[in-house]
């Protein structure tokens, strides 16, 4: 069975607390149930991972290497911000769909710029907690080719 590393950046352990007009009121572990759901459905694992220290996302990349086929991430603020995550993902080279609950292209221009996007296969945001399952399935789809 193939497995997916979902991986969830700073902040997102705040998810339905945290400025619930741009990110919802859904908790991650809200987020993550549903993930698990779909996993089922499409007949894979997932394997979720919430850290807001870079390092231990890192870590969690690196060692995705023989234990998963596909990365799922939410970068958060690292999106915008983090060389060292686009560089461990372009490193290990797994398949990686970024997931954005908000549009970023639709706030602040700072957030309009993705290091993750460059190494990643697609990137889905602005649907909320629909983009992860969005992203999950474009995910799974891309690796059922290979």
């Amino acid at each position: 069975m193939q497995s997916i590393l979902v991986l969830h950046g700073p902040n997102l352990n705040l998810l339905g607390k945290r400025e619930p007009g741009v990110y919802g009121v859904v908790t991650l572990d809200e987020i993550n149930q549903m993930l698990e759901r779909e996993s089922q459905v499409l007949q894979v694992k997932s394997v979720a991972l919430q850290s807001n220290h870079e390092g231990v996302l890192i870590d969690a990349i690196h060692g995705a290497l023989g234990q998963h086929e596909g990365i799922l991430i939410n970068a958060g603020a690292y999106t915008h911000t983090s060389v060292a995550l686009r560089d461990a993902i372009a490193a290990v080279n797994l398949p990686t769909v970024e997931v954005h609950l908000s549009n970023i292209y639709r706030r602040e221009e700072f957030r309009h710029h993705s290091y993750v996007a460059a190494v990643a296969i697609g990137q889905i945001s602005g649907f909320g907690v629909e983009s992860y399952r969005l992203g999950l399935h474009a995910l799974v789809n891309y690796l059922k080719q290979f």
